[in-house]
Formats: C-alpha cells, sequence, structure tokens
C-alpha cells in the first residue's frame, strides 16, 4: 500500500472510533476520565451551540472553526460539506438553505455516513443527504454547488491539490467555498510531523500557511478572503507523548504557529462566449 493510502487508511479507522463515540467520550478518550487535556482532534473545536440548525447528536466535538457561519449560504443553495461527519456542519447549512435547498454531505467513514443518515432521519429533513466517497474525487457531477464548506478536514488529505481542483470542478460558475483548516508557520518537529496521533488530529497533516493559501491561488479561484485565523495551542500532556521537556520547551520558543484559518474564495463566473450571450 502506498504512503497517501496507508495515511487515509489510518484516518480512516481512526475516525471510524470516533463515531462509535459520543462527545463526552470523545472529549475524555485521552485518559477515559477527562482527568487530562483532550484529544488533539477535540482542542481546536469551536462553540456551535447558538448556531441556527445545531443537533447535539450530530456535534462529535471535531473541526477547528465555523465554516458555516462565514459561508454566506442563501436560501435556495446547494450546498456540500466535505468530511460531513455526523452532520453538524451540514444541518447548520440547511438552516441556511431552507426547505428549497439542498445540502450534500460527503465523507469516507462508513461509520460516519450512517451516523449522519440516522441523524438525518430523526430530524425529518428531505433534502440533505450523505454520500461515501473521497473529497479527491466527489461523487457529485460538475458546476452543481452554489458553496462548498469543510470543518478541518482538508489537512488530513495527503492530496490537497486534488481537492482544491475537485471543490472548482464542483462549483457552479461564480459559486464559492469556506474552509476551516489548519495550517502551519515555520517547522514542526520531527517527532509530531511522524506521529500518525498527529497527522489524524490535524496538526503534523497540515502544510504551510504561504504554500495552501497559493494552493488556493494557483487553482484558479479569486477574491481570496481569509475570514477568520487564530493560534492553536498544544497542551503539554499530549506534547509529552511525543518529546522531551527540553524539546516542548524549545518547541514553545520558537517562532512555529500552528493556525485554524477559515478561508474564502470563488470559482470565476464563465466569461461570455459569444455576442448577445450575457443579455
Amino acid at each position: 500500500m502506498e504512503a497517501q493510502e496507508q495515511i487515509k487508511e489510518m484516518v480512516r479507522q481512526k475516525y471510524s472510533e470516533i463515531a462509535l463515540q459520543d462527545k463526552e467520550g470523545n472529549e475524555a478518550s485521552c485518559c477515559g476520565s477527562g482527568c487530562c487535556s483532550t484529544e488533539v482532534y477535540n482542542i481546536m473545536t469551536d462553540d456551535y451551540t447558538n448556531l441556527k440548525g445545531y443537533n447535539p447528536d450530530a456535534d462529535l466535538g471535531l473541526g477547528c472553526g465555523l465554516p458555516t457561519q462565514f459561508a454566506r449560504i442563501k436560501k435556495g443553495d446547494v450546498v456540500i460539506d466535505l468530511g460531513s461527519g455526523a452532520g453538524n456542519d451540514c444541518f447548520i447549512a440547511r438552516s441556511e438553505t431552507g426547505e428549497t435547498g439542498k445540502v450534500i454531505g460527503i465523507d469516507f467513514t462508513d461509520a460516519m455516513i450512517d451516523k449522519a443518515r440516522a441523524n438525518t432521519e430523526k430530524l425529518g429533513y428531505h433534502n440533505v443527504e450523505f454520500r461515501k466517497g473521497d473529497i479527491e474525487k466527489m461523487p457529485v457531477t460538475a458546476n452543481i454547488a452554489d458553496v462548498v464548506v469543510s470543518n478541518c478536514v482538508l489537512n488530513l488529505v495527503p492530496n490537497k491539490v486534488g481537492v482544491f481542483k475537485e471543490i472548482k470542478r464542483v462549483l457552479k460558475p461564480g459559486g464559492h467555498f469556506s474552509i476551516s483548516d489548519i495550517v502551519l508557520v515555520g517547522v514542526l518537529p520531527e517527532k509530531i510531523r511522524e506521529a500518525a496521533e498527529m497527522y489524524a488530529g490535524c496538526v503534523a497533516g497540515a502544510i504551510q500557511k504561504q504554500a495552501y493559501m497559493e494552493l488556493i491561488e494557483i487553482n484558479g479561484f479569486k477574491n481570496i478572503l481569509i475570514q477568520k485565523e487564530k493560534i492553536i495551542t498544544l497542551p503539554d500532556d499530549i506534547l509529552g507523548s511525543y518529546l522531551t521537556q527540553s524539546e516542548i520547551q524549545q518547541f514553545r520558543e520558537s517562532d512555529m504557529g500552528i493556525y485554524s484559518i477559515t478561508v474564502y474564495a470563488e470559482k470565476a463566473a464563465e466569461a461570455c462566449c459569444e455576442p448577445g450571450c450575457c443579455s
């Protein structure tokens, strides 16, 4: 199995385990009793509870931002959520699209898809659906979405170029995305970069902030905007699983930073191809 497939399989297994727990179980999973910091995939999450459409059964305490809050979703929009998990962002997006819109969640973990579909049935939503698939090859046709959202998922994908190409393919001309993700400024310690758990926790798989923004630009997106940015601080008890005390101190004193950013960008509208086509 090639390296990229090994990473994807590791992530799939980890998030399958998460899907089978509730939010409280996930938040206490580092020692089973809440006596220490949460797992690295939980420490970045923002509070969704005040957003319209929030459903506690769909909130597993994951994510690193609130992309749906910034996504400029309108009534009747078609929205695609990448790495939809148990459906949290999809249900919030659905509160914005209303009955006339449509929300499609894409996830590659069977357990997450099952949980999201069960939540949808309980809520009685008929315009929210969940499809199993890789976000580097989405199971949707081209030019279908008004908006694409994603919350702390692209950093888990080795082929980030492929994801941005797919986002551009599925967006309608003039459509846009709002994505929350983890990026780096400076170089992570090697022990953290090599740790599988830190990859599943969205840190080791993150790339440099400048490179991330350049990926968006080289794929032809326009009006690129960082809507929100916050620094992520890894607690000592998590770092202690990978670094010695002296290495932790050196890490703290370095100029290396881990950031959550929410980025907005638009797919260019189609240009007129012949006289009169825009009238």
